[in-house]
């Protein structure tokens, strides 16, 4: 898919207007700190929910027109948005991050593409940080649409981060946008290495 051609277009589905509730939640009965990396962070809203939950966050996302609306709808985070791409980092994101906050970067992936995914985790995240994930399970898809959004089954989450990460919460959210009630999982995930 081309990300840059959907935000010229305005074709950007993913979008509602405002940060993941379950995300938002989780931000709210846990006391989440240091850097945080939101990649696909699209139009920035889970970037500025971080840092007004006291994260130093920083958005990447591959589509520069995206980058730029975020920076438009969040001038005084504008820094924060960085165009480039999770699966070859910047080198100064290389190892820099305590947190990762994902949604809904994962679902727009194709499931070739989730190695590559898990790669690009591996090279932001420090040792012990944590992966906090509000999944998209079981998107409402057409008949005969495969995705974006690509369905992702929890055995598969599982089966992606089964060696070098172990599960600190897992849940099925009650709270979610209208479209995706009970079809969200939310689940952290600390990679293994020293704190």
């Amino acid at each position: 898919m081309d990300w840059e051609e959907s935000y010229k277009k305005g074709e950007v589905m993913w979008n509602q207007g405002a940060p993941s509730p379950p995300m938002r939640q989780y931000l709210e009965r846990h006391a989440v700190r240091g850097r945080a990396l939101v990649p696909g962070c699209g139009y920035g809203h889970e970037v500025a929910l971080a840092v007004e939950h006291g994260l130093d966050a920083t958005g990447l996302d591959i589509a520069p027109t995206g980058v730029a609306v975020a920076r438009t709808l969040y001038p005084r985070l504008a820094e924060r948005f960085v165009a480039g791409d999770l699966f070859d980092p910047p080198e100064q994101m290389r190892g820099d991050f305590d947190v990762i906050l994902e949604h809904p970067c994962m679902s727009g992936l194709h499931p070739r593409l989730r190695p590559d995914y898990r790669r690009g985790i591996d090279l932001t995240l420090r040792p012990g940080g944590l992966l906090i994930g509000v999944w998209y399970i079981r998107p409402d898809l057409n008949p005969g649409a495969e995705g974006p959004p690509f369905p992702f089954s929890v055995p598969d989450l599982t089966a992606l981060f089964a060696q070098g990460y172990e599960i600190v919460d897992d849940y099925v959210p009650d709270v979610s946008f209208g479209t995706r009630v009970g079809r969200e999982r939310v689940r952290v995930l600390r990679r293994a290495g020293p704190r």
